[in-house]
């Protein structure tokens, strides 16, 4: 195995800012002009794949149907903040990086503004299931490092790892789900160990994506190494846990493999990925799963930054307050799973896979 950097590219890279100004301009539109948002422009934009997943079927009255969808200003096309963190240090040496009293106040923020976290995987399947006039929030950390999770002498996760800290935030706000997607490499969370923090982590309503098992960059290689290296990536998660689901890759350095198809769908070595979503670096706002929009070949995320952080115009708190003020229409839950309700007078219109749960007012 090649030992990889844990530090992903700086952040001053034209691309990012072309991408973020894209983003902005086009936030009347769900953030998205084009299908997922467009990627820097040194990579090739993602093309459609047709790899949206089947719609959910049918499922019993919900408790939240007796909330029409007008009284809960309910808008479930509306853009999703796919939130992106690295590590959670005291001491940050990367822009990348927090502070687990920033994450914290990031993290009741949220709360305070009524979003409910959701899994990488439910977002991008369509099975955000939230009460009536709440948001859906996902929280994404990549490279598996132990600020993010790492089991005490108790068994418990430490309290100023970032999960600690989602627990405990989570247990003081009732109806902030303590759940998150944390994308792993092959030496995930070296202080606990990959096969025992994993197992932790799926048995405690915890997403574990695939982030490539070298934290490779999928474009230097040829496809087959790409695949090997998503495979690979895989077979740590299942061999970790056995019986669990793969269903969401972060891209290492936002980059995508050649054709970019493949970060969704191939084989190597024996071994079968299909995959419901890839997730970019930086950004803007995700569209809607159920808008005409979403592509998940390339789903933008946000990176966690203060106010005044570097390129803080283009981090999380800058996009909270658009999305908090209007400047971006967010996603407003009817309460209802089965049913995709919005504002007849928006421009967004669902895709054809949930036309028949759309329910316009």
């Amino acid at each position: 195995m090649h030992l990889r950097s844990r530090r992903p590219v700086p952040l001053r890279r034209p691309g990012l800012v072309v991408l973020s100004l894209l983003t902005l301009a086009a936030s009347a539109v769900s953030c998205a002009g084009s299908r997922g948002g467009a990627p820097p422009p040194e990579h090739p934009a993602p093309k459609t794949t047709g790899g949206r997943q089947d719609a959910p079927s049918a499922r019993p009255e919900h408790p939240s149907h007796s909330k029409s969808p007008a009284s809960a200003h309910a808008d479930e096309l509306g853009a999703v903040p796919v939130l992106m963190y690295h590590q959670i240090v005291k001491d940050p040496s990367s822009p990348y990086d927090r502070k687990p009293s920033e994450f914290r106040a990031e993290l009741e923020r949220l709360a305070e503004e009524d979003y409910v976290p959701v899994t990488a995987g439910a977002y991008s399947t369509g099975k955000i299931d939230i009460p009536a006039g709440r948001h859906p929030v996902v929280l994404t950390f990549d490279d598996s490092t132990d600020g993010q999770f790492a089991l005490g002498k108790d068994g418990e996760p430490k309290p100023d790892s970032a999960v600690g800290i989602l627990r405990d935030v989570a247990g003081r706000h009732p109806g902030f789900t303590p759940t998150a997607t944390l994308f792993v490499n092959g030496d995930a969370f070296p202080a606990t160990g990959t096969k025992k923090a994993l197992r932790w982590l799926h048995g405690h309503g915890f997403e574990v994506g695939n982030h490539t098992l070298d934290h490779a960059n999928l474009r230097d290689g040829s496809p087959g190494q790409a695949q090997h290296q998503i495979a690979a990536g895989q077979q740590v998660v299942t061999r970790s846990v056995p019986g669990a689901k793969v269903t969401s890759l972060a891209l290492p350095f936002g980059v995508q493999p050649n054709p970019p198809e493949l970060d969704l769908k191939g084989a190597a070595d024996g071994v079968k990925y299909a995959y419901a979503g890839a997730y970019l670096v930086g950004a803007g706002p995700a569209p809607s799963p159920y808008a005409t929009s979403f592509d998940p070949v390339g789903i933008p995320r946000i990176r966690s930054t203060g106010a005044h952080g570097q390129d803080a115009q283009f981090g999380s708190s800058h996009w909270l307050d658009e999305l908090r003020d209007g400047g971006v229409k967010r996603y407003t839950s009817d309460g209802d799973p089965d049913r995709v309700s919005y504002p007849k007078s928006s421009s967004d219109r669902p895709a054809k896979e949930f036309k028949e749960r759309a329910r316009p007012y």
